[in-house]
């Protein structure tokens, strides 16, 4: 049975004449909407696109935050939405399974034998659901998923670059590269991250850049000055976090500033470590490691004062959500961090890997509460303008569907296709007044 949907007309003479509103709508009153549904016409839908997102598992991280987030919002009129991935696992699993079906094609490297079986069982299930586009979300789905979805013929194939890769080895980077030869299309979540496609020869009218989005609501606003006396920073404990330097940055500011507390939200592979610094440092009566939390929005609301001293980043989560709460951020000058931060402006930049650039930062904040408050207020401010899951999603939609239209995958597409085989040219469509 076709799905109809009723879409606004510019005059009743649209109307289609078997419409009765007695017959198609008994439960609504003839004379109140009668008028109104005169400026609307039925209109027969096209099929759902069948969409497929691969990730590697859903751990809690920042890929995983983003795509989750992207898959629970993506247009369920225009799009059926599958996720496949190599490990069904992770505490975000239950909300991906919310919004999507899960499917799951173990591996355990890419040199095993078993993982050609598992990308041939990939592609017959993407020729079984039809998938028109499939969007791989890191090194690993890169790898694997793009070559597979190219052996079954799907018609759209996106890639991703989210990181800058500083703890891959040069033979995945090369796997990688070599699988970026299979899409149509790759999305960067920064100019840093289109960059490093362009020097691995990606070629430039192949990327896009969809930055990463944030739900402003979820933020509490400050409403006035407060002493800086809480500093946080949220990432997964790795080492291009580079959390050892704002270690060091605490130790120098001791003396004088007692009173500081610093919180590390996040886990990861460095917990022991870092907390081990951190006592070495004599910082324990300061530091809290408060592991991996899901109230991130309540803990920034207790800060006064971000901190994140990465050495390699393509696009900081934490970041994004510290200034959509308003927090001033301290950051290095790196990266993703430059597309996001307008130093002196809507946060602070400072050399990477130098705890003295950091600790002078943190105290010239800390003295400063008035430009601490209106650097957070600036932040918030951007992120509202330029970073909404709204504007991230719709983003990706449009891409999918222009890849889709290029790809001659729809009947405007096929159109051109056709006009392009006999040489004839493109019909524009003229611009509404």
């Amino acid at each position: 049975m076709p799905i109809y949907t009723l879409r606004r007309s510019h005059c009743a003479a649209e109307l289609p004449k078997s419409l009765k509103i007695s017959k198609d709508f008994p439960n609504l009153s003839p004379l109140p909407v009668a008028p109104a549904l005169l400026r609307w016409q039925l209109v027969n839908l096209s099929p759902q696109i069948p969409i497929a997102v691969f990730l590697t598992s859903f751990h809690p991280g920042g890929t995983e935050r983003q795509m989750t987030e992207l898959v629970q919002r993506l247009d369920r009129s225009r799009f059926e939405v599958h996720v496949s991935c190599f490990h069904r696992e992770g505490s975000w699993l239950p909300r991906m399974e919310s919004c999507a079906s899960v499917t799951e094609f173990p591996i355990r490297g890419f040199a095993r034998p078993q993982t050609l079986a598992q990308a041939a069982s990939f592609a017959r299930w993407c020729r079984a659901r039809r998938i028109a586009v499939l969007q791989t979300c890191d090194l690993y789905a890169n790898t694997f998923a793009l070559p597979a979805a190219a052996l079954a013929g799907v018609p759209v194939r996106i890639g991703s670059r989210r990181e800058l890769n500083p703890d891959k080895s040069a033979a995945q980077i090369t796997l990688q590269r070599h699988a970026y030869r299979c899409a149509h299309a790759v999305v960067a979540n920064s100019r840093a991250a289109a960059q490093q496609l362009r020097q691995e020869g990606v070629s430039p009218d192949r990327i896009h850049v969809i930055p990463n989005g944030v739900e402003i609501v979820r933020y509490d606003v400050r409403r006035g000055v407060r002493p800086v006396t809480t500093i946080v920073t949220v990432a997964n404990l790795r080492s291009e976090k580079a959390h050892e330097v704002l270690l060091h940055a605490a130790r120098r500011l001791a003396p004088r500033h007692r009173g500081l507390r610093y919180l590390i939200v996040g886990d990861g592979p460095r917990r022991t470590e870092l907390m081990t610094l951190a006592t070495s440092l004599g910082l324990d009566p300061q530091v809290t490691f408060v592991g991996h939390r899901e109230d991130v929005p309540a803990l920034l609301a207790q800060a006064d004062l971000f901190v994140l001293p990465s050495r390699s980043e393509a696009f900081p989560n934490g970041a994004i959500e510290a200034m959509a709460a308003g927090l001033p951020v301290i950051a290095s000058r790196v990266g993703g961090f430059l597309d996001l931060i307008e130093d002196g402006r809507t946060g602070v930049l400072v050399s990477p890997a130098e705890p003295a650039e950091f600790a002078a930062a943190i105290e010239e904040l800390v003295f400063n509460p008035d430009r601490a408050f209106a650097l957070g207020r600036a932040a918030r401010d951007e992120v509202a303008r330029r970073y909404s899951f709204e504007r991230m999603v719709g983003a990706f939609e449009n891409l999918y569907c222009t890849q889709l239209a290029a790809a001659g995958a729809t009947p405007q597409g096929r159109a051109a296709a056709r006009r392009r085989a006999q040489g004839r040219p493109e019909q524009r469509r003229g611009t509404a007044a």
